[in-house]
């Protein structure tokens, strides 16, 4: 895997062409797996026999990483996403409370007003800027970020940092010292938020989970506490801002697929299922272990492998969406099928959330501003400097009323 990232849709059709399941080389020369294949990686994502904590990765349980590798947070972080069956039950019950249907739907007034404040500040920005605006910078990023910080009870002087954190957590191609200072800051940062919601709680999922116990009475470890912060921020920003980042250049480069939106022949939730299969906001997520050698689609993955969920891989699947699943088409039948918010137990619970943030932001977006157009060509992008996480640094736009 390359470290430096980049657009993934060339070398996973190479990838796809060789196989859906494939042996692959981590940053620090660690063996590892992908599952690519959207049929295998569906199968994979639920089966009994893959697990998701770190007991299981065999080269770490046997001192063979180093501490600061820079994927070693997946793997180790305390928290719904390394951890198995009645663990695993317990910490989402827990989350779940504030991503229900009616909580969720509780939002939208406000992220209705937010996203309206940001596409103000939008347009400032590209007076001052000359016509143009980094779209990411001013909306794609402080939507998401707001809203989830918001839920947390987590005051705005901490947002910009926050983020810059998380980028640096979900980057591959830093190195050691860079990936534990990192780590370290960003506890120190969640740690700094939970002390303060502990001395005064509020209206907030911290202060909920700080002191909701389960009914056998367990309450969040510290560590779990932390952990599951840690997750929900950057999940809760990172995978939405990438998505709303994505379905902007692919209306852009798309417009007669903008135009069908425009004359009510496909709706602005075609464009945020679609923008999910076709590229996809997470390209590969790290880590889960079979717990026993497994055969997935022909390929043997040892036990106690690393295995990369190939989301991106996945959503252009010819197997799985047809011929022209390289094509981005919001009235494709088969977009709804993806697997890019997950599948199985660890399915994304804030799948809700995110599909309504992005739903309004692209409506409210192009509706405000209707002739929006990139300031650059999409090759002169510069892609994330990750294999995780699938975007761009930058979106130049020019915000055209």
């Amino acid at each position: 895997m390359d470290p430096a990232g980049g657009c993934p849709h060339a070398d996973n059709a190479r990838l796809l062409a060789r196989g859906a399941v494939t042996p692959v080389v981590l940053p620090g020369d660690v063996a590892g797996m992908a599952v690519l294949g959207h049929d295998a990686l569906k199968e994979f994502l639920a089966h009994s026999d893959v697990a998701k904590g770190a007991g299981h990765f065999t080269a770490l349980r046997e001192g063979r990483i180093a501490d600061g590798w820079p994927l070693k947070t997946f793997a180790t972080v305390q928290g719904m996403t390394t951890a198995d069956g009645d663990d695993h039950r317990r910490l989402r019950s827990l989350v779940s409370k504030a991503f229900t249907a009616r909580r969720v739907a509780e939002l939208r007034p406000r992220i209705e007003t937010v996203t309206a404040e940001l596409l103000d500040g939008l347009g400032r920005a590209a007076t001052d800027g000359g016509g143009v605006a980094d779209l990411r910078r001013h909306f794609a990023m402080p939507l998401p970020m707001g809203v989830i910080c918001e839920l947390l009870g987590v005051d705005a002087e901490y947002h910009e940092r926050l983020h810059h954190l998380s980028n640096q957590v979900v980057a591959t191609d830093i190195g050691p010292k860079e990936a534990m200072a990192a780590n370290r800051e960003l506890v120190e940062v969640l740690s700094t938020v939970a002390a303060a919601r502990m001395k005064d709680p509020g209206d907030d999922l911290t202060s909920a989970l700080i002191a909701a116990r389960e009914e056998g009475g367990d309450r969040l470890s510290p560590q779990e506490l932390i952990g599951t912060l840690l997750l929900m921020i950057i999940a809760g920003h990172e995978t939405t801002l990438n998505l709303i980042t994505n379905a902007v250049r692919a209306l852009c480069a798309h417009r007669d697929q903008l135009a069908l939106v425009r004359s009510a022949k496909a709706s602005w939730s075609d464009v945020v299922e679609e923008t999910l299969r076709w590229d996809s906001p997470v390209s590969y997520f790290p880590f889960r272990y079979p717990t026993r050698d497994l055969t997935l689609d022909g390929t043997v993955v040892p036990k106690g492998t690393p295995v990369l969920a190939g989301y991106s891989a996945a959503g252009r699947d010819k197997a799985a969406h047809g011929p022209d699943a390289d094509r981005f088409d919001i009235t494709r039948e088969s977009a709804t099928r993806h697997l890019s918010l997950g599948h199985g137990p660890h399915y994304c619970l804030g799948a809700p959330l995110a599909r309504m943030e992005a739903t309004i932001a692209l409506e409210q977006l192009f509706t405000r501003f209707p002739e929006l157009d990139l300031a650059v060509t999409e090759p002169e992008l510069t892609r994330h400097a990750s294999f995780v996480g699938n975007s761009v640094q930058e979106l130049p736009v020019r915000p055209v009323p």
